[in-house]
């Protein structure tokens, strides 16, 4: 009885923490693959999304002088990402964004990434209260409080705006 009971545990707890939070739907507009609700970072390499989002990674070149400001200054910094995978601008700024995230040793698996469709709903209410009307919107926290967010595109480039924000704090 104990050795089925411990068996049911097992199973119970592998299915939490191994159920996903996010599912992959088809946007209604183009037929793509499209990311709804919480997702790890490591979907961004899965084979769907693999293709688009490893050419803009690779092909990006960072600004390394600003990279270089920006060292350290993330270490207490926490980012929320509102996305939508078939959206050109999160295809775009995303992949740049974990490459110099990349550049200052962040831990990309701290980040918090909601996709989202069109009328910015997830699986459910995970962007509800961030204010989101355009995507992507790249949110940046210190000691619980909102500092800064980028806004579909960075105003000069993402180096610069993310350097802009660390520094007001």
């Amino acid at each position: 009885m104990l050795k089925y009971f411990l068996l049911t545990i097992f199973l119970l707890l592998n299915a939490f923490i191994y159920s996903q939070d996010f599912r992959i739907s088809i946007d209604d507009k183009n037929g793509e693959p499209l990311i709804l609700g919480y997702c790890p970072v490591s979907e961004m390499n899965d084979s769907v999304f693999s293709n688009s989002w490893s050419a803009e990674y690779n092909n990006y070149q960072p600004d390394f002088d600003t990279i270089d400001k920006l060292e350290g200054k993330l270490d207490q910094i926490i980012i929320t990402i509102v996305f939508r995978s078939t959206c050109s601008d999160s295809r775009e700024q995303l992949p740049r964004l974990f490459k110099i995230l990349n550049e200052l040793n962040y831990d990309l698996n701290s980040i918090t990434l909601i996709g989202v469709d069109r009328e910015k709903k997830g699986l459910s209410n995970e962007a509800e209260g961030l204010e989101i009307e355009f995507v992507p919107t790249i949110i940046f926290y210190k000691d619980g409080s909102e500092i800064g967010r980028i806004v579909e595109t960075p105003a000069e480039s993402l180096e610069k705006d993310l350097l802009k924000i660390v520094q007001s704090f």
